[in-house]
């Protein structure tokens, strides 16, 4: 015979009884979906619907009976909290709307399990439109490519510097990116973070993030700012121009990563080796070499030099010569080989730190410099 204390029996009780209100009911605002709903919406959740694998769980395509298509994440990671703290973050998250977010709808509770529903973006994820290796890649033209640049941008210029409080996504990432019907990005996974306990990550049991996009000083010593997103958007930047992944596999036979080699080739003065092939040269030589150059300001290995993303809407938005002095070699994990030596920063996990400036013009010829100095807190 098994017995429960009477606090566990309540929890078991408030979680079925969530689990199980119809669709009109709602808790602070939250749309609460049944289980059994959920289920036969994704057809048990059967891996023809699988659109993926988040950071926090795997994304299922739902259809629910009145023919709403919807995105169900499944969090693999149980949070410690209780019902009612859980449905309090959610419905922060659920109130944040930005035309660059992916939208939350409402959420299942049922027992220990979360499910969260999103709404459905019909060209699935970044990772899988430009970067995947099969048959279903598309062919994105340089419009496209600075347009998911730029309102990729937008949302997390929103989280980092409109929204109160603020918001560290933590994992901006290629798979993180949603793209609609028309190609407009929308950012995904915010704000899950608080929902689990510290060591409870997909990378390690102090840091979550993703290999290959993990800013130096957030990998290492685990010190997490706004500017750890900046780094990891600066290398979506160069992913999204090169059509190739920093996290997957060295560049060709060079046995140097995306960012490793971008950076050579601006020392070598070659960047346009970096462009997508695909692209076949239909596009604007001058913008695409100055987002190569964006992506490297906000990979550089001191995260106070990196601009906010404020500046990086700024710089990506209209013409502009960027300050070249004050670009220093980006941040990457250091290696006991030393290989990682560059002409212009030594060592890449070595660096001085000063103002970040550029030169602001819609006139190719002026040389008027705005500079933008980041406040280093003692």
């Amino acid at each position: 015979m098994s017995c429960c204390c009477p606090d566990a029996i309540s929890t078991r009780k408030k979680d079925l009884y969530y689990s199980q209100q119809n669709l009109s009911f709602s808790v602070k605002n939250i749309k609460l979906f049944s289980y059994n709903e959920l289920r036969s919406a994704t057809d048990n959740f059967h891996r023809k619907n699988k659109l993926g694998r988040g950071g926090f769980g795997m994304v299922y395509k739902g259809i629910l009976k009145d023919g709403t298509v919807v995105a169900a994440k499944v969090l693999s990671a149980q949070s410690k909290q209780g019902v009612d703290e859980f449905l309090t973050e959610i419905d922060i998250i659920r109130t944040v709307k930005h035309p660059n977010l992916v939208q939350l709808i409402g959420c299942c509770v049922y027992g220990t399990n979360r499910i969260l529903v999103y709404e459905y973006l019909e060209k699935n994820s970044l990772d899988h439109a430009l970067l995947a290796n099969n048959s279903e890649k598309a062919t994105l033209d340089w419009g496209t490519r600075s347009s998911i640049c730029l309102g990729t941008a937008r949302g997390l210029m929103f989280l980092h510097e409109e929204l109160v409080p603020h918001i560290v996504h933590r994992d901006i990432k290629a798979s993180n990116i949603l793209l609609d019907a028309n190609f407009i990005p929308k950012i995904g996974d915010f704000g899950l973070a608080k929902l689990f306990p510290d060591n409870v990550t997909h990378l390690t049991t102090r840091v979550a993030g993703t290999t290959g996009y993990l800013a130096p000083e957030y990998a290492m010593q685990g010190q997490l700012t706004k500017k750890a997103d900046v780094y990891s958007f600066g290398v979506l930047v160069l992913e999204i121009v090169s059509g190739r992944s920093n996290s997957k596999e060295p560049w060709y036979a060079t046995e140097k990563f995306l960012l490793e080699w971008t950076w050579h080739l601006y020392e070598e003065e070659r960047l346009r080796e970096l462009v997508d092939p695909s692209l076949k040269e239909e596009y604007p030589e001058e913008e695409v070499l100055r987002f190569i150059k964006v992506g490297l300001f906000c990979t550089q290995a001191a995260a106070q030099r990196r601009p906010s993303m404020l500046q990086v809407v700024e710089m990506l938005s209209k013409p502009m010569r960027l300050n070249e002095k004050e670009l220093t070699p980006p941040g990457l994990v250091p290696n006991s080989s030393g290989k990682n030596k560059g002409k212009r920063g030594g060592n890449f996990s070595s660096f001085r730190f000063k103002g970040l400036s550029f030169t602001s013009s819609t006139d190719p010829s002026s040389s008027a410099t705005v500079s933008f100095s980041e406040i280093i807190p003692r």
